[in-house]
């Protein structure tokens, strides 16, 4: 939610900064560079590679990555991916977030609500029409009728049939324009995770860093009408210990980066997005780590939620720390002189300046900001909240036909809203209530008292009695009133008197109103200005370029490498007996009771995790890493702190990623935790 708000009011535009170069790139399955691979690498990846790989890559709606990796559905990534999943799973006596889960017989196989996984089943490019439509049009005008298009090409693409999902994707915001086609599975079900324990070691302190000694990795499998799905398209499975220098590849849905955005874009992110964002994040994580400190039933409840906004605070830690290095701005404004340079002698005058456009409603973008952030973004975290609103403008945009809707209501996303409004999510009323407080709170102080704004959130309320009263008064977490509210409709919603409903309602107009300023002041002149910066980076690299990350599939290459960063070497690999070494007794250095018993069977000199020279960003969480014939070899669940700033551009001198090998996962599931048959599944041929 948070990079897509960036998007959203800053009118991110453009892509990569300049030609790819080195093991850098985002590329898109219709446009891999094979020979550059094969120049690098002397491997071959062919159409019928890139197939078999596209066919078994798995994109899950909860923002993480993963791979199809047997016959019968079973899924591999990341167990932070999971993490939530196991713990809305955990019963009271137990606590599958921490200390794991596995389904050692398919009826144990536990169904993750609200969780849905997708297969890339197509690329159409849809330019010529999107870019067509709304030719003439500017401002809010101009963002509408693009809507529309898109709605119109999904809705020919899948039509209303459950199992498919269409998308149409902006690629080199606004440049190119494609339809990807997925096949959806909304019944994915928990099989193995080792827990948060042994999925996290080090926590914190180890979190984007290197070496690192995590089994970051988990299954899922894939269910269709109560069984197993088949996949006989799927990736095998490799626990060949990886070696330096080994080529390797990554297929996996890198979220949004801003490589491309123009400087003026990237000076607004610096001064006044970035830096309130971070000071929100670390504050919110306070409060969490106090609240996890009043006992071990709210440690527990609120163990996911702080590893993802420990998480978050970093990456924006990251993204500051390059927006305020002199020599990155430099470089970035020279990189921008001389692409203008370059366009203005191919294209000549009459192709004009859409950076100083772009440039020109910077002022629109920062002073909508707040606003936006507060009223239109809403709470960090809020089960509650946000079925509230999806309801209410579900309702809302239903009474209108397809094509005037908000995008994310038209037709073709209705199925999609649906299962995620009506999954029995297990909702946590406590923390709602916090985060539901924090945002109230953080939108008087940023907004102020006296706005109109923030007086139609709290009325003469505080933020804690508002909070208290919307969850404490509350009937949606009972999925059979959202569903009845979601049937029911406009009528129904207008009757309800749900406050937490109500609240939504009168939120709504206000929220809308922003949200059309922000299209028509940004967004609208940012799209036209974008569209023609991709045309000049077109007709300047050809297609040597890719688009920045959308959350969609993409394709890295690299190898095994490590780095050498102020004097200090660190080499690629980590060991069973790092781990150890590193245990300490005491968190976040602790380890599970039943890797210290399981310690003399396993071979200390096992490969646990590797870093790699591949480009990955968030989102790639959960992405198998594959050798030279398309194997699983392990799966990437992290990058270098160095990485941090590769929202902005990829360095291949030290810019990291950091993956679990299959070897590893292999090794613990046999001898840490009893596994045997789901390894059997695994290396079947």
């Amino acid at each position: 939610m948070k990079s897509a708000l960036f998007a959203a009011v800053l009118g991110a535009a453009g892509f990569a900064a300049g030609a790819a170069s080195a093991d850098e790139g985002f590329w898109t399955f219709d446009n891999v560079p094979a020979a550059k691979v094969r120049a690098a690498y002397g491997v071959d990846i062919t159409p019928a590679w890139l197939d078999h790989v596209r066919a078994a890559a798995v994109r899950l709606s909860i923002g993480c990555s993963g791979s199809v990796v047997s016959a019968e559905g079973l899924v591999l990534t990341n167990n932070h991916c999971v993490a939530d999943c196991a713990h809305d799973l955990s019963p009271a006596n137990a606590d599958y977030f921490t200390d794991g889960y596995f389904a050692s017989t398919r009826d144990r196989e536990k169904t993750c609500a609200g969780l849905r996984a997708e297969i890339l089943t197509a690329i159409t490019d849809v330019t010529a029409p999107m870019q067509a439509a709304g030719a003439k049009l500017t401002g809010a005008a101009l963002i509408k009728a693009r809507d529309a298009e898109m709605a119109s090409l999904a809705n020919a693409g899948c039509g209303t049939d459950r199992k498919l999902h269409c998308e149409v994707v902006s690629l080199f915001r606004g440049g190119q324009f494609k339809l990807y086609r997925y096949r959806v599975y909304d019944d994915v079900r928990l099989v193995f995770s080792p827990g948060d324990r042994t999925a996290s070691f080090g926590g914190d302190p180890d979190n984007f860093n290197f070496p690192r000694y995590a089994l970051d990795a988990a299954f899922l499998r894939l269910y269709e009408d109560g069984h197993a799905v088949a996949s006989p398209e799927h990736l095998r499975w490799n626990p060949t210990p990886p070696v330096a220098g080994q080529p390797v590849f990554v297929a996996g849905n890198p979220g949004q980066t801003f490589r491309g955005l123009t400087v003026a874009q990237l000076e607004t992110q610096r001064d006044q997005a970035a830096p309130m964002l971070m000071s929100q994040l670390s504050e919110l994580r306070g409060r969490l780590i106090r609240f996890g400190e009043e006992s071990d039933a709210d440690r527990k409840m609120s163990g996911d939620a702080l590893m993802g906004i420990e998480n978050d605070y970093k990456i924006f830690v990251g993204r500051l720390t390059a927006l305020d290095d002199p020599a990155f701005m430099a470089a970035r404004r020279a990189a921008e002189a001389d692409l203008r340079a370059k366009a203005l002698a191919r294209m000549g005058s009459a192709f004009g300046d859409p950076w100083a456009e772009i440039a020109g409603v910077q002022g629109a973008a920062q002073s909508l900001f707040v606003e936006e952030r507060m009223i239109e973004g809403g709470p960090w975290e809020s089960l509650l909240f946000n079925d509230a609103r999806t309801l209410v403008r579900a309702a809302a945009e239903r009474e209108r036909p397809s094509s005037d809707r908000l995008p994310e209501y038209a037709d073709n996303q209705l199925a999609l809203l649906e299962r995620g409004v009506l999954d029995p999510t297990p909702v946590q009323p406590a923390l709602e209530q916090l985060m539901l407080e924090f945002w109230l709170s953080k939108s008087r102080e940023y907004l102020t008292a006296d706005d109109p704004a923030t007086k139609l959130l709290l009325g003469r309320e505080s933020p804690e009695g508002l909070a208290a009263r919307l969850v404490g008064g509350t009937r949606l977490g009972d999925p059979s009133v959202r569903k009845a509210l979601w049937d029911g409709g406009w009528k129904a919603i207008q009757a309800s008197d749900d406050p937490m409903i109500q609240f939504a309602l009168k939120l709504d107009p206000e929220a809308r109103r922003i949200r059309e300023r922000a299209e028509d002041a940004v967004q609208g002149p940012t799209a036209r200005a974008a569209e023609a910066i991709a045309k000049a980076r077109f007709a300047v690299d050809g297609a040597d370029a890719y688009p920045d990350g959308t959350f969609t599939l993409r394709f890295s290459y690299g190898a095994v490498d490590g780095w050498t960063y102020r004097g200090k070497t660190v080499p690629p690999f980590t060991t069973f007996a790092g781990l150890y070494d590193r245990a300490t007794g005491q968190p976040p250095f602790d380890l599970d009771p039943r890797w210290l018993a399981a310690r003399d069977k396993l071979d200390p000199a096992t490969i646990f995790n590797i870093s790699t020279t591949n480009d990955i960003i968030g989102g790639n969480s959960g992405s198998p890493l594959l050798d030279a014939r398309g194997d699983v070899i392990g799966t990437a669940f992290d990058g270098n702190i160095l990485s941090l700033g590769g929202d902005y551009g990829y360095d291949g001198r030290v810019n990291r990623a950091v993956a679990v090998t299959a070897v590893a996962i292999s090794e613990a599931l046999t001898k840490v935790y009893g596994a045997d048959a789901l390894v059997r599944e695994l290396e079947a041929r």
